[in-house]
């Protein structure tokens, strides 16, 4: 059937792995250190991984493709990977093969690339947040989702808080790191709660008022640890 469905550029692809971690259904595997379209029926062509790419990599075609499968999908997001991973049944997400290793029965090492984490805390100037990808997330989302250091902090710059209990502004400090620094994307994860409704709103106001057009996704998780969208 003609259907429209995602085309990945390879050689506009960095290998940086984003778009896979956005394609909830597992349709995009890294591969040789490039992204590929592995499923074209799970791909469902709404293109939440479009905003995800840095590069610009991703685009939309119509062309002849298998249909999309929502109940493969669902199957397949109900199986854990081979190696027994936990949290897998949430989301499927296909990792790269040089993972493979990490990927196993033992501990999950951490992925935190800097220090403090605190939004209140971290000085808008440091130089790591130079060409970084930004993960800016609710305190209690650590705890709820297993798998965190593994499918949000790795390869980004996080930044974590409690727009309840902290009694900052923090669209004023993520505008300032906006502002002074070339960010290549956002990924907000916040819980289901009303109150972590502060942190996506700081961030789309400091977003506003930096004046740049940087790629940004919001990822909302249920209290048991369930991605609820993406």
């Amino acid at each position: 059937m003609i259907r429209k469905i995602i085309e990945i550029d390879q050689e506009r692809c960095n290998g940086c792995g984003l778009c896979a971690a956005a394609c909830h259904e597992g349709a995009i595997a890294m591969m040789d250190g490039k992204a590929r379209l592995m499923r074209e029926d799970f791909c469902d062509g709404l293109g939440d991984c479009l905003p995800a790419c840095p590069t610009g990599a991703i685009s939309f075609v119509e062309r002849e493709a298998a249909a999309y499968d929502a109940g493969a999908v669902k199957k397949a997001q109900a199986e854990p990977l081979p190696c027994g991973c936990p949290g897998t049944q949430a989301k499927a997400i296909v990792r790269p093969a040089e993972e493979s290793a990490a990927c196993s029965a033992q501990p999950v090492e951490s992925q935190l690339r800097q220090w403090p984490v605190q939004l209140r805390l971290v000085p808008p100037s440091a130089p790591y947040f130079e060409n970084a990808h930004l993960l800016v997330a609710a305190d209690c989302t650590a705890y709820a989702y297993a798998a965190f250091h593994r499918d949000f902090i790795r390869g980004r710059v996080a930044l974590i808080g409690c727009p309840k209990l902290d009694p900052v502004d923090y669209s004023e400090k993520l505008q300032a790191i906006l502002t002074n620094h070339t960010i290549k994307s956002i990924k907000v994860v916040r819980m289901e709660v009303p109150c972590c409704g502060g942190i996506e709103k700081a961030v789309k106001a400091a977003l506003q008022g930096s004046g740049k057009w940087i790629p940004w996704q919001v990822v909302t998780l249920s209290s048991d640890g369930r991605i609820l969208s993406d």
